[in-house]
């Protein structure tokens, strides 16, 4: 059993899932094809068994495979848009050969498993079924073996079916991560309206006054020193109550960047099977413990996401004696910790504070 996929795909669901790991994405883009080659090597194995029955098969077998490994280049780094038709010509380069070697049964494989990816699910199971239904009437009158013809289909669908399975399971993550992006974007959006509205509330009236006055004292600086003296302190008072007043709003903006960021981990691990629970309520932090421990919560729920194996989480804050704690437990497989940038950038910004 094997599987194939095109890394190539051109959609922004599929944009967003290749970063989820770049490093296994460049692993996978420069030996994922080789490895798959691999199996091709029955295409020249079968007819070894009975010589005596194949005396022609080398040439147009390497013929064949020179096309076929022309279009498996095409469809795992070409344009998206010329699959199917690579796909449906590794078929045909199938229906060709068999005469000649009936290993090249093993093209019907790799043409089913890249239909997977093209189109709907339905289309492509159409798509297979039609060319398998081909193969098997062409093997019969041909009169090989049946016992072949049987396996070849089975191992056919099995890969075609799977890799719609790894299709579909690719598009979840990649709509999950859309998801997930979405909630940050959204989050920020309103805080930048939550600011905008708080901003406008709190300076609106106060710069108008601090106008006035202002005013007010330029005319009064001859006529009347004394008043405009009281009217210049006036504006110094009311500036820097407008600054106190900034400063307070400030403070309680900033809650919403580790509300979004809990709500943001909720998403990840519930998407993923992992059961979360966070707390009520968030406590009063300054804006500069509020982005530490939002970036430590990012980092952890991370890897909890991806190694612990787990299916449930807790999230829980605890203030004691002017200190708060955030608590971070799973029921995962544990092990021991070999720390990596995350860890030591999480340490580095803990300790800073």
């Amino acid at each position: 059993m094997f599987w194939l996929f095109p890394p190539s795909a051109d959609n922004s669901l599929s944009r967003v899932h290749e970063r989820r790991s770049v490093y296994r994405r460049g692993i996978a883009n420069r030996y994922f094809p080789l490895l798959m080659l691999v199996w091709s090597v029955w295409i020249f194995i079968t007819p070894l068994y009975e010589p005596q029955f194949f005396p022609h098969w080398l040439w147009p077998t390497l013929i064949s495979y020179a096309l076929f490994l022309g279009m498996f280049y095409a469809a795992y780094y070409c344009d998206r848009r010329w699959l199917l038709a690579n796909a449906l010509g590794i078929a045909l380069l199938g229906f060709a050969l068999v005469p000649f070697n009936p290993g090249g049964q093993s093209y019907l494989i790799y043409s089913c498993a890249f239909l997977a990816f093209c189109g709907p699910a339905k289309r492509a199971i159409a798509w297979m079924l039609g060319l398998l239904a081909i193969f098997a009437i062409e093997w019969q009158l041909i009169g090989w073996p049946g016992i072949y013809l049987f396996s070849t289909v089975m191992i056919s669908l099995a890969v075609g079916l799977m890799n719609i399975s790894f299709a579909r399971k690719a598009r979840a993550d990649a709509a999950l991560m859309l998801s997930h992006e979405e909630v940050r974007r959204l989050a920020a959006v309103a805080e930048r309206e939550r600011i905008g509205r708080d901003l406008h509330d709190l300076l609106g009236h106060t710069l108008s006054l601090v106008a006035l006055k202002s005013d007010l004292a330029a005319r009064l600086v001859e006529r009347d020193p004394a008043a405009a003296l009281r009217e210049i302190d006036d504006v110094s008072r009311v500036g820097r109550d407008a600054l106190a007043q900034v400063r307070t709003a400030v403070t309680g903006i900033r809650a919403a960047g580790l509300a979004a960021e809990l709500a943001s981990a909720r998403l990840l691990l519930e998407s993923d099977g992992i059961a979360m629970t966070g707390p009520a309520e968030l406590p009063s932090l300054s804006p500069e413990h509020e982005v530490v421990l939002a970036l430590t919560l990012r980092e952890a729920i991370t890897n909890l996401q991806r190694h612990a194996r787990a299916t449930t989480a807790d999230v829980r804050m605890q203030e004691e004696a002017g200190q708060l704690r955030l608590i971070i437990q799973d029921n995962g497989r544990g092990g021991a910790i070999v720390p990596g940038n995350g860890l030591s950038g999480m340490r580095e910004r803990l300790e800073a504070v």
